[in-house]
Order: structure tokens, then C-alpha cells, then sequence
């Protein structure tokens, strides 16, 4: 499998969350330990200083993750998984400071965790899942070992992370899919603060040459339509799209698009580009009614389970947000990162 092929596969298991409805019960069950480590080198090659003491110093994107200055720790990932006749679980634990933005909403006791949850295969074509679970919509995941690029986008920032609640997988034929959910607001996994629930749907279609999911999540006052997708456009050429439209919460209104396009070079080496365009309306990530054009670029270099990621990344925002190292104001921020992830 190339490395290219591998990327894909494990962003396929992450928008699933887990095995499918279809999977074949095991004869005997099984116990996993899996997970990962990610470390990374940032600096800012124009508008802004690598100077940790000086704010100026301190700016990068406002999207999660690989955004501190110098050397810094991603997280240790470290996931337990039980998958029995018909039931099992999964314990997803993260320690560091990519770990504790993932889980941010979360209270000091339960901090670590990043997944918790349950499942029950009622039928061959039918999973309940029931407790704390990654979010289903977008692109990216949280886990860096299931992402391309290692800098994140703005659409993937501030949609929601995770989600705590029931969820009923339906596997309807060997191309379609369909999961409904009612859980807690938005990124809430401990409990429910305010007592109203959030509706989840994902209608998915997928064949060997790729697949597309439309997600929706609908409370009273919030809404969020989600379109994901990537196609094989031949042998080592792939083509990835997001697109995403939120109202009504307190991560802010905003809509989104981004397109991934991805070369596997060899078994071992790929190039990667991401262009992604963000507007804001109410100024959570960037200044209100404004809008960013980010472009990244990835090439990943893989021996066994370690992934080495240079990348080179572009804000361009529609007004002078960022300062360069003489104070003066600008519109862009270009940024280079070196990261490493181990993944077992």
C-alpha cells in the first residue's frame, strides 16, 4: 500500500469512527493498543519574529494546533480498544498540549480523554454507539497521523471536535451509508450544560475510487451543513473537498471551502497541497466580516511508522491583521514547520 493510499484509508476510519455496521462479528475478541506521538519545529519566515518573549513573536494562524513558536510538543495519543462478538469499546487518551486544545470544553477530571464510548452491533447493518466520539463532520481529524497536512484549517478549527451522544450506524448497501445522532451541544462531552440536544445526520457514499459524505448537525439555535469528499484521479494523483457552512453558535458564523491535492512520488514520499478560503462573520477566528485564503504546503516523508512533515504555510487575510517584526501592520504571515509523528 502506498503511502498515499495509507493516508486515505486511515481518513476513511476516522470519518467512521470505529468498525462499521457491516463488519464481520469476530470469532474470538480482541484486545488493542494503538495510537501516537507527534513533535514539531515552527517559524515564521515573514510577518512576525521567533522571538517567544515579544507577542510579535508568538503570531501564527489562528487555527488549532501547530501554531507555538520553536520547538513544541504535539501529544501522546494512546488508544485501547475492545471489539467483542457483538459489542466492544474504545478509551482514547491524549496528554499534551495538541491533546488539551482537542479537549478544551472539557472539565479537569476528564481532560485526557479524547474518546470514550461503547458500541453494539445489533445486526450486520446496524451499530449503536453510545458516549464520547470525534466528530463526523469535515475532513480533518484530530490525530495527526490521519492527516495529510500537519497545520490544520480554519474549517476544521472551529467546527466542532467531538461529540458526546447516541449514534445508530446503518450500513443500506454496498455504496450508501446513513448515521443519525442526538447528543450534547457542540464539543460539551462531560454533560449536557443547557439541557437542549443536538440533532447529527451523515448520508455517505463511497466505491474503490473514493467516497463523499454530507453531514448536518441542527439544534434551536445552530446549524452546520458539511460536505466531504476524495476521488482517485488516477494511480498517485487524489483529489480531496471540504465544504462547510455554520450559523448561530458560539464558535462564530462562518462558511468555508478547501481542496487537497495529493501526489504519492513513491511508496515512502508524497507532495501535498491544501488551499483553503475562510470567511468570518462574527470575528471568532479572524476580524468579523473578513475572510483568509490559506495555502499550505506538505511532503511527507515516511520510514516504517515514522512521518516526517516539512511544510510551508500561507495566510493571506482581506485586511492588515498581522505584524511583522518591526511592528508594521500586513496581510500576510508565511510559516514554516518541521514535524514528526510516530505512529504504533
Amino acid at each position: 500500500m502506498n503511502f498515499l493510499k495509507l493516508i486515505k484509508k486511515n481518513m476513511i476510519i476516522a470519518v467512521a469512527m470505529g468498525i462499521s455496521a457491516a463488519a464481520v462479528a469476530q470469532e474470538e475478541p480482541t484486545f488493542t493498543i494503538s495510537g501516537s506521538v507527534d513533535t514539531y519545529f515552527r517559524t515564521n519566515l515573514s510577518g512576525g519574529t521567533n522571538d517567544a518573549m515579544d507577542t510579535i513573536g508568538t503570531l501564527a494562524p489562528t487555527s488549532s494546533f501547530a501554531n507555538a513558536p520553536g520547538f513544541s510538543l504535539g501529544m501522546a495519543n494512546l488508544v485501547m480498544g475492545y471489539e467483542g462478538e457483538k459489542a466492544g469499546f474504545v478509551a482514547d487518551l491524549v496528554f499534551g498540549p495538541r491533546g488539551a486544545d482537542a479537549v478544551f470544553a472539557s472539565g479537569p477530571a476528564l481532560n485526557i480523554v479524547n474518546q470514550l464510548y461503547a458500541y453494539y452491533n445489533v445486526t450486520d447493518n446496524f451499530k449503536l454507539t453510545l458516549g464520547n466520539f470525534n466528530t463526523f463532520l469535515g475532513y480533518e481529524v484530530i490525530s495527526p497521523t490521519a492527516n495529510f497536512n500537519y497545520s490544520t484549517s480554519y474549517m476544521f478549527s472551529y467546527g466542532p471536535f467531538s461529540h458526546t451522544g447516541l449514534k445508530a450506524d446503518f450500513t443500506l448497501s454496498d455504496n450508501w451509508s446513513l448515521a443519525v445522532a442526538v447528543m450534547n451541544p457542540t464539543d460539551y462531552t462531560d454533560f449536557n450544560p443547557s439541557n437542549d440536544y443536538v440533532g447529527g445526520l451523515q448520508i455517505g457514499y463511497s466505491t474503490d475510487a473514493g467516497s463523499a459524505y454530507l453531514n448536518v448537525l441542527s439544534s434551536e439555535d445552530f446549524f452546520q451543513i458539511d460536505l466531504t469528499t476524495g476521488w482517485d484521479l488516477s494511480e498517485s494523483f487524489y483529489l480531496g473537498i471540504n465544504a462547510t457552512s455554520q450559523t448561530g453558535d458560539a464558535s462564530g458564523d462562518f462558511y468555508g471551502a478547501a481542496g487537497y491535492l495529493q501526489l504519492a512520488v513513491s511508496d515512502a514520499f508524497a507532495l501535498g497541497a491544501r488551499g483553503e478560503y475562510f470567511s468570518d462573520g462574527n470575528g471568532v477566528a479572524i476580524a468579523g466580516d473578513e475572510s483568509v485564503f490559506a495555502t499550505t504546503l506538505s511532503a511527507p516523508i515516511t520510514s516504517g511508522s515514522l512521518t516526517i512533515i516539512p511544510e510551508i504555510r500561507l495566510d493571506a487575510l482581506s485586511y492588515d491583521g498581522f505584524v511583522d517584526g518591526e511592528g508594521t501592520a500586513g496581510s500576510s504571515l508565511s510559516s514554516f514547520v518541521l514535524a514528526a509523528v510516530y505512529s504504533f
